[in-house]
């Protein structure tokens, strides 16, 4: 069998000598069949992992650049640094660069330092806007692999994206206020800006379903460009007063906003008989608990930034597989199965 490795390496792997190894190779008798196919079934494995044996003591250098609330962004930043231990036998270093709303330029001119110094990947998630896909473009030109986290931006030169299914997620919240509510109640979607390609896929996939479910449920759609609490609280409240049908809501945030709809709500003297909202940061755990969201659509965002590290050792030949992209499967978690590591302490009575 023709290999590249020592007869040291195959003797640790086969648990066998090295002068038996050597007799196997060089054909000179005297060893049971056994013991070959030992030898032959040692050289299999090492050619299953010659991946990891290249990767031994390499070093990666990972850009992560967030467009999102702080709540977001540290949520994804603990995520990555938790997944960067049990990326072997690579190592991973992370250099962060983290805003809400930075103008398009700021996020260009990083996007552009990160490809003038260099990189070993960038993980990026960003608005879907034509400055972004260029500099895209120019991080691939400059040989350096891009993963889209969360929101993709499917017109630019990525190598893949990691995260939610948006339009999955989208599809299930209508599914689960279709059962909750009456025929007559009209559900508020509230979102961002629009400049997000996962939030587009998420009332895509929203509105699809609904069509398909209910043909006569009205939609209200309310759209916050602020990002401010307050703002979106009034914002709320006067649709509530113009839209008296109004009795669910789906929030399609990336993170927060979920209060101060609630808080509208209070405000307005309307109880909401069902809310979806989007990911388990602390303020929805909190309301989760409190009995003012009826369910949350989460994904595992630490496996998330595993896969979005694999991706990049595939870019670089460093792993078998060419890059592709991964849809994270939406769970559905309600007050009663919040996952162990994420849950709050109960408040007191």
């Amino acid at each position: 069998m023709p290999h590249p490795y020592p007869i040291r390496e195959i003797a640790r792997q086969a648990g066998l000598s090295e002068a038996t190894v050597d007799r196997v190779l060089n054909a000179r008798g005297g060893v049971r069949e056994s013991t070959v196919q030992e030898v032959h079934r040692a050289i299999a494995d090492l050619h299953r992992q010659r991946s990891q044996v290249r990767l031994t003591g390499r070093t990666f250098f990972l850009d992560l650049v967030v467009d999102a609330p702080a709540r977001f962004s540290s949520a994804v930043r603990a995520a990555l640094e938790s997944q960067l231990p049990l990326v072997r036998p690579a190592t991973f270093r992370a250099r962060f660069h983290l805003a809400e709303a930075p103008p398009v330029p700021e996020l260009v001119a990083t996007l552009d330092g990160i490809a003038r110094r260099g990189s070993q990947g960038v993980v990026l998630k960003a608005p879907d806007h034509p400055g972004v896909v260029a500099a895209v473009e120019r991080l691939a030109e400059a040989g350096i692999p891009v993963v889209t986290l969360v929101t993709d931006l499917p017109t630019s030169r990525r190598v893949a994206y990691v995260g939610l299914d948006n339009r999955a997620a989208g599809a299930t919240a209508a599914y689960l206020l279709d059962q909750w509510l009456p025929d007559d109640a009209a559900v508020l979607v509230t979102r961002g800006t629009g400049s997000f390609q996962g939030e587009d896929d998420r009332e895509m996939g929203f509105r699809a379903t609904t069509r398909a479910l209910h043909p006569g449920r009205r939609q209200v759609d309310l759209v916050d460009a602020t990002g401010d609490g307050e703002v979106l609280r009034r914002l709320v409240r006067d649709a509530l007063t113009a839209a008296p049908d109004v009795a669910a809501v789906y929030s399609m945030y990336a993170s927060g906003g979920n209060a101060a709809t609630v808080a509208a709500f209070t405000d307005a003297g309307r109880p909401c008989r069902a809310f979806v909202a989007h990911d388990l940061d602390a303020e929805n755990l909190a309301l989760l608990q409190d009995g003012r969201l009826s369910a949350v659509l989460h994904h595992d965002l630490a496996l998330d930034l595993r896969r979005a590290c694999h991706v990049v050792m595939q870019a670089h030949a460093a792993l078998p597989g060419a890059p592709r992209s991964w849809y994270s499967g939406v769970q559905v978690v309600t007050p009663h199965n919040i996952p162990a590591e994420a849950r709050l302490p109960l408040r007191a009575p």
